[in-house]
This record gives C-alpha cells, sequence and structure tokens, in this order.
C-alpha cells in the first residue's frame, strides 16, 4: 500500500431524513488526493450522483492518517479512529523511546475495532500499545484507484476537472451524467443541480 495523502472534506446538504422531513446535515468523508484542489473536484466528483439538491464543500481539511484497514463486512459500517504508539528501545541508552501514530479502522463497533486493528497490524514487528480507540462521525471513505492500463488518461482526467472550477466563478459542467454549476463565488464551494441547461444548450457553449 502506497503512501496516501487523505483530505476529511465536509459536506453540507438537505438529507431527506427516515420520517420524510428534510434536514440541514453536515457529513465528513475522507477524500485521497494530492492537494486541496484535489480534494474538493474529487468529493464534487463523487457526491453529486448521490445528492439530489445542491450541495456546499463546507471545510476540506488534511487528515493525518498513516494506514486505513477497510472492511467489507455488512455490520462494520463505522470508522473508528485509532491511536497506536509504538515502543523501540535505544540501543545505546537503553531507553525506552515511543512514537505515536493514527490509523483508521472500519468496524461495527469499538471492541470489533480493537479486533480488526490487532489482525490488521499481525505483520508488524514493532511492539505497539493501542492509545485510544474512537468512533468517527466519517461517512464514506474515497481511496484514489488507478486504472491498471489507464492511469495515465485517469490522472490528466483530474487535472482537467480541477480546471474546469476557476475560483471566483460558476462552472457549468456535468459529473457523473448529472448537470451541474459549481459556484465559486461566495468562498465555500456550493454545487447546484442545473435543471435549465437542457433548455438553452444553444447560448452558450
Amino acid at each position: 500500500m502506497g503512501m496516501h495523502t487523505w483530505f476529511e472534506c465536509k459536506i453540507r446538504y438537505e438529507k431527506v431524513m427516515e420520517n420524510g422531513m428534510q434536514k440541514k446535515v453536515t457529513e465528513p468523508y475522507l477524500v485521497d488526493a494530492l492537494s486541496f484542489t484535489e480534494a474538493e473536484a474529487r468529493i464534487i466528483e463523487e457526491m453529486t450522483p448521490f445528492i439530489t439538491g445542491e450541495f456546499t464543500v463546507s471545510d476540506i481539511k488534511r487528515a493525518n492518517y498513516s494506514e486505513l484497514f477497510p472492511s467489507d463486512e455488512e455490520s462494520a459500517d463505522r470508522w473508528f479512529k485509532c491511536k497506536l504508539i509504538f515502543i523501540t528501545l535505544d540501543e545505546k541508552s537503553g531507553a525506552e523511546k515511543k512514537t505515536s501514530t493514527q490509523v483508521l479502522v472500519q468496524a461495527a463497533d469499538l471492541r470489533d475495532a480493537v479486533k480488526k486493528l490487532d489482525e490488521g497490524m499481525k505483520g508488524t514487528m514493532a511492539d505497539y500499545q493501542i492509545g485510544m480507540v474512537a468512533e468517527t462521525p466519517i461517512v464514506d471513505v474515497f481511496p484514489y484507484e488507478v486504472k491498471e492500463e489507464s492511469n495515465v488518461t485517469e490522472d490528466k482526467e483530474v487535472v482537467r476537472f480541477i480546471d474546469k472550477f476557476p475560483e471566483g466563478q460558476c462552472t457549468e459542467t456535468t459529473v457523473g451524467g448529472k448537470p451541474v454549476i459549481v459556484d465559486k463565488t461566495r468562498g465555500k464551494t456550493k454545487v447546484i443541480p442545473n435543471n435549465k441547461s437542457d433548455t438553452n444548450e444553444g447560448d452558450q457553449q
């Protein structure tokens, strides 16, 4: 597993709750990207097909996870942040040296997270202690997948996608087959369904 740079992107939108009422929610997602700009483009690309109304990318920040342990199990539907403390002995002084790192584990509950963490760390030679396990509000994680044959075009596609969203402007584009307007005029990026795009197709190309 290569090095990933993770960004936590928060999406604010009107969600239809189980009782049928609409409620404004802010949900965090984790995106594997090379920069803030790419993280924003990727979260827009991932979320647009699933959100019917408009949504705002309300926050993007770097997330320091050294590794992720995803799970395919149906019940493992939450993400847990785990702090690992590695203990090494200093050869010369014989003193214990502690270093810590954060990993993210997909699991059903706290106990399951510890179990999956231990399983994931099985091959590690170093001694470690689990310093903390806490549930996070992260809804989903989008790793960067390189398609085997077309990794060159894939990279270009992301770059081209970013170029489409100039700062301080509204951009009409299609994401996942859905026409949208990406509004970057008000600080936080907003994605609005472009329902009129099929009527005035001829005006602006």
